[in-house]
């Protein structure tokens, strides 16, 4: 008899729920997030077991990768942001979400999230760390920038900001709880610079050989960073079946809902790779810069809408162009760049 088990996996438990083809409830329970006690509550089940369904949250690294290690062929990971529970449930809880899980992976109507190379996955996170870390320190360049307009009525900018030194901050700012505010800025933007090199570093070494890497390099306004960004991000290019695919996991289409010409709403924004969205916003803002062909287009889209929708429209036509490089392992060709 063929079996399936859906695992709702919390941060400090996970509630498990089996069933047979013809959804008879064979076994539930809830075991404390411990591997090795999972493993122990499915051994029983194994042979029998023909797919696993673990949901998507944001620790499903340990439980996925212990079930593929210890010999579960057939595990799936569930996306719940694609997954819709019937509206019209009066009740919900643990037990049922597993068991829904298990009842969609029978259906073959399973949403499933990617299961990302275990091998791969480190220097894809510390590429996530490193913007986390950037967007920190945007964060205290802003809050200096601010401090000093405040009280100096001055406007610096950012490259001013780095070359910012202590004996400067007493010049301008004088008052000495200013000075030790602005102080603080300085230091954290000096310590988030050294950390985010030594991450760059790390990550250069990864992956400065890989062809797909030096192949991206080749579109206009996509360098180093934004180059490891999207292959790390992307993984497996297989995976997406038609460019359309790959374009509305980077969120580079609109989620709109229509009726009669008139909205209805929108889709699932969040619906996609938030990282590879950014990647190809910062890439169309560069590409625009420094591409004559590329700002022709972005001015067209931009008088016939408006600059936020032209900027969109800019990095799907990245995306797309990505998406072929990745796929045919070719580098960008400008002439070829305008389908």
């Amino acid at each position: 008899m063929e079996l399936y088990a859906g695992l709702d996996l919390h941060s400090r438990n996970t509630y498990i729920g089996i069933l047979d083809k013809e959804f008879n409830r064979i076994f539930k329970k809830r075991v404390s997030n411990n591997l090795e006690m999972i493993l122990d509550t499915l051994n029983p089940f194994q042979n029998r077991l023909k797919g696993l369904v673990v949901e998507s949250t944001f620790n499903w690294y340990w439980l996925v990768d212990g079930l593929m290690d210890a010999g579960y062929q057939y595990v799936h990971l569930a996306n719940p942001s694609a997954i819709k529970q019937y509206e019209g449930l009066k009740h919900g809880d643990d037990q049922h979400d597993a068991f829904f899980l298990a009842q969609l992976l029978i259906l073959g109507i399973l949403p499933q999230g990617y299961i990302y190379p275990k091998e791969s996955r480190p220097v894809r996170d510390l590429t996530r760390k490193r913007l986390f870390l950037v967007r920190h320190k945007t964060s205290h360049v802003l809050s200096l920038q601010s401090l000093i307009a405040r009280c100096c009525a001055q406007t610096v900018n950012a490259n001013q900001i780095r070359n910012l030194t202590d004996a400067d901050l007493q010049q301008l700012l004088k008052e000495q709880y200013l000075v030790l505010s602005a102080q603080s800025n300085l230091d954290t933007i000096r310590f988030l610079t050294q950390q985010i090199r030594r991450l760059e570093k790390a990550i250069k070494q990864k992956v400065k050989l890989s062809p797909a890497f030096q192949q991206l390099l080749t579109v206009p306004g996509i360098g180093n960073i934004l180059a490891m960004t999207i292959m790390l991000e992307v993984g497996e290019i297989s995976r997406f079946a038609q460019v359309g695919n790959f374009t509305s996991y980077c969120r580079c289409v609109p989620s709109q809902r229509l009726s009669d010409g008139k909205s209805k709403g929108h889709g699932n924004r969040k619906n996609g790779n938030r990282y590879l969205s950014w990647a190809f916003v910062e890439a169309a803002h560069l590409t625009r810069r420094y591409n004559e062909r590329f700002r022709r287009y972005y001015n067209r889209k931009a008088a016939l809408t408006n600059t936020s929708v032209a900027t969109k429209a800019l990095s799907n036509k990245l995306a797309r162009i990505c998406y072929d490089i990745l796929r045919d392992h070719v580098p960008f060709r400008e002439e070829l760049s305008s389908h």
